[in-house]
């Protein structure tokens, strides 16, 4: 399938209903407004497709970009050109399917991450926290924890809210996996007020760090 079969192809799927949520959580214009669902199906359709991935990725249009998450081959990409991309996100969806399905999969994540903790642009800040998150729970070995929720308590009151995000999931999984700074985390989530009124569906965790965490740590008995 070639790039404009492939943008006619989310041009067809898009929707409106779509792309006003897709709106309201930031995307801009250049959008079809394709449901995730069907963004996955074509993917499957299609299957991996790294040079398809990168024209579609180029294009800046959203939901190409998030088809382009699932279509590319992440171990091709240099470190360099991870960095690139991450930077060049416009929309948070994207940017954690990017981080999901590329940046987790690549070799040089760790180096990456180290990168991305100190940076000024917030995609990059961004996915640095995400991969941090994940490190605290799948590898914890290394990372000075109480530091990071020092950074938190003095950073994530004025981060940019795209950077909150991910640096919120970080101290939701501090407290969560590490009883000994639980109530550090708790207290530093219950002070800085972040979502504590984010709107949830029925069923859905809040992400308000101290619902998040009591609610994790209740499950696990």
């Amino acid at each position: 399938m070639t790039l404009n079969e492939t943008l006619e192809q989310l041009k067809v799927l898009g929707n409106a209903t779509t792309r006003a949520h897709n709106t309201k959580y930031g995307a801009g214009g250049n959008q079809f407004g394709v449901k995730l669902g069907d963004i996955r199906a074509l993917a499957k359709k299609i299957k991996t497709n790294h040079e398809l991935a990168t024209s579609l990725w180029e294009t800046g249009n959203v939901d190409a970009q998030l088809l382009a998450t699932l279509l590319l081959k992440p171990k091709t990409l240099s470190a360099q050109e991870v960095d690139r991309l991450v930077r060049s996100v416009t929309f948070a969806h994207a940017a954690d399917w990017f981080n999901s399905y590329v940046v987790k999969q690549h070799p040089d994540k760790e180096a990456l991450r180290r990168e991305w903790m100190a940076a000024d642009d917030r995609w990059a800040a961004r996915a640095g926290w995400s991969l941090t998150a994940e490190r605290v729970v799948k590898s914890p070995g290394g990372l000075d924890l109480a530091a990071l929720l020092d950074r938190i308590e003095s950073e994530m009151g004025r981060a940019d809210p795209v950077v909150q995000w991910t640096m919120n999931s970080t101290l939701a999984e501090i407290g969560i996996h590490f009883p000994k700074l639980r109530k550090r985390a708790l207290s530093i989530g219950e002070t800085l007020g972040i979502y504590r009124d984010y709107p949830c569906s029925k069923g859905c965790t809040s992400p308000f760090a101290p619902i998040w965490i009591n609610e994790m740590v209740r499950r696990q008995g």
